[in-house]
C-alpha cells in the first residue's frame, strides 16, 4: 500500500477545520498508511486545540498527526515546512478549507501512481454543493477562484463556461478513472493546489528556500524531463474559498500583493509572462463593456441553473480588475510587500 502524507498549512482555520478532519477520517484508504502534517502560522482561534483533540484520539481519529511551527505564516511557507517534515511516499497538498467529497476519494487520487511516468495527480473539478455560499458555488462552477484565469486560459479545473478543464496545449490518454496527461514544456496550467498529489522525492528535490510554490515545482520538473506525465482524476473537491464579498476582496488583494512581491524578489519560476498581456487587456475590456460577461453567465447558467452564483460573475470580475489594477499601479511607485497576515482568518 503506497503511503501518503497530507500536508496542510493552518492559520486561524477553525471555520473549516472540523469539516476538513471529519472528511479525512471517513476515508476508506488504510489509516495506518496516512499521516497528516500541519504547519501552523500561530493560530489564536482554537485551531491548535482542535487539532490536539484529533491527535489525541478524542475525536475517534486513528491517523498519525504532527504539528510544526510555520514562522512565516503564508500557505507557501507552510507547505515548505510540511513537505520537509513528511515521511511517506506521496504528498498531498490539502488546504484547511478543502473538504474531501466522499470516502473513496484518496483511493481514486492514489490510483494513477501505479503508472510509473505519472508524478502527480489532481481532481479535475471543484464540487458544487447547494448548501455552500454563493461565492463558493460560483468558484466551483467556473473551476477557479480567480476569474482572470478564464481569459488567460491557464486554469486547471472544469469550467462550465468553456466546458473545458484547461485551454493549455497537452496530450491526453483516458485511463477510465483518470486522464493521463503530457504537457508541452512551454506552458502548463496553474496546477498544484486544493488536493494536489505528488511523489515526495520529486517534490523535495525540486524546491529550495522557505517557500514552496507547487506550480513552480511542476514547471521545473517538466523542464528537466518533458516525458513526465500527470493525472487529472475524474472526481472533485470542495473548496470553501470564502463566505462573502468582503473576504473575496481581501483574498484577491492578498493574491496580487504576494504575486508582485515574489515576482519582484525573483522568487518564482513559472513563466507568468507567457500568459500574454493581450489576454489581460481583453479581460479589462470585457469588464468595462460588460456584454461579454453577460454572455459568459448565460452560457454557464444554461449548463448549471444557479442564478445567484452566475450573477456573482460580474462583481467577481470587476473586483479582480480593480484590485489587480490598483495593486499593479501602486507597485510602480511603492515597492511591493508581502501581504500582512496579522489577524488573518481562513
Amino acid at each position: 500500500m503506497t503511503t501518503l502524507s497530507i500536508v496542510t498549512p493552518t492559520y486561524n482555520s477553525m471555520r473549516t477545520l472540523e469539516l476538513y478532519m471529519d472528511a479525512i477520517t471517513a476515508q476508506d484508504y488504510p489509516h495506518d498508511a496516512i499521516e497528516i502534517v500541519f504547519a501552523d502560522g500561530g493560530s489564536s482561534d482554537g485551531t491548535l486545540e482542535k487539532i490536539s483533540e484529533y491527535k489525541n484520539g478524542l475525536k475517534g481519529c486513528d491517523i498519525k498527526i504532527s504539528v510544526f511551527e510555520n514562522k512565516l505564516r503564508t500557505a507557501e511557507a507552510g507547505k515548505a515546512v510540511g513537505v520537509r517534515k513528511a515521511v511517506n511516499e506521496v504528498v498531498c497538498l490539502l488546504d484547511s478549507d478543502n473538504i474531501i467529497p466522499d470516502a473513496l476519494w484518496i483511493s481514486r487520487m492514489m490510483k494513477p501512481f501505479d503508472e510509473e511516468k505519472i508524478i502527480a495527480s489532481e481532481p479535475i473539478e471543484y464540487t458544487w454543493r447547494k448548501e455552500d455560499s454563493v461565492i463558493n458555488r460560483y468558484c466551483a462552477l467556473i473551476g477557479m477562484n480567480d476569474p482572470l484565469c478564464m481569459f488567460t486560459g491557464n486554469y486547471d479545473r472544469k469550467c462550465l463556461v468553456t466546458n473545458k478543464w484547461t485551454e493549455v496545449e497537452r496530450e491526453e490518454e483516458d485511463r477510465g478513472g483518470y486522464i493521463s496527461i503530457k504537457f508541452n514544456p512551454r506552458m502548463i496550467p496553474t496546477i498544484g493546489a486544493n488536493g494536489f498529489f505528488m511523489r515526495r522525492r520529486e517534490l523535495c528535490e525540486n524546491f529550495e528556500g522557505d517557500y514552496l510554490f507547487d506550480i513552480d515545482v511542476l514547471w521545473e520538473l517538466l523542464q528537466k524531463d518533458s516525458e513526465i506525465r500527470m493525472a487529472k482524476v475524474k472526481t472533485g473537491i470542495v473548496h470553501l474559498f470564502c463566505p462573502d464579498t468582503k473576504t473575496f476582496c481581501r483574498k484577491q488583494n492578498r493574491r496580487i500583493m504576494d504575486f508582485l512581491y515574489f515576482s519582484g524578489a525573483k522568487g518564482r519560476k513559472y513563466p507568468w509572462s507567457r500568459v500574454g498581456k493581450g489576454k489581460i487587456i481583453l479581460f479589462a475590456l470585457c469588464c468595462i463593456t460588460v456584454i461579454p460577461l453577460v454572455v459568459q453567465s448565460i452560457i454557464g447558467f444554461s449548463r448549471k441553473h444557479d442564478a445567484k452564483a452566475w450573477a456573482f460573475h460580474f462583481p467577481a470580475c470587476w473586483i479582480t480588475l480593480w484590485v489587480y489594477g490598483w495593486g499593479t499601479v501602486k507597485s510602480i511607485f511603492v515597492k511591493a510587500k508581502i501581504a500582512d497576515r496579522t489577524n488573518w482568518k481562513q
